[in-house]
C-alpha cells in the first residue's frame, strides 16, 4: 500500500548507512526476502511485477524495520447510528 516503507541499516565498515524503500504510488506494497545469504526488499505492483530492488549482503545487514502505513479497519470505527424514530 502507498506509504509502506522498508528501513535498511547496514555496516559500512566504520560506519553505519540507512537505506528506505517506500511504495511511492497507489496499489504497490514493499516486500523483504532473504535468500542464500542476500537481504532482498523490492517495491512490487499489484500485479506483481517487481519495480525497483535493493540487495544487500545478510551479514553487513544490522536491522530491517518493516514500517507499515496505519491500515483503517472496518472493526475499530464507531458504529453509525440511523434516524430515530
Amino acid at each position: 500500500m502507498k506509504g509502506d516503507r522498508v528501513e535498511i541499516v547496514v555496516d559500512a565498515g566504520d560506519t553505519t548507512r540507512t537505506y528506505e524503500v517506500v511504495a511511492s504510488r497507489a496499489g504497490r506494497r514493499v516486500e523483504t526476502a532473504v535468500r542464500r545469504g542476500v537481504v532482498e526488499v523490492s517495491e512490487v505492483t499489484r500485479s506483481g511485477s517487481v519495480v525497483r530492488t535493493a540487495r544487500f549482503m545478510a551479514t553487513r545487514v544490522l536491522a530491517l524495520v518493516e514500517q507499515p502505513v496505519p491500515r483503517e479497519d472496518a472493526s475499530e470505527r464507531p458504529l453509525q447510528e440511523g434516524p430515530e424514530a
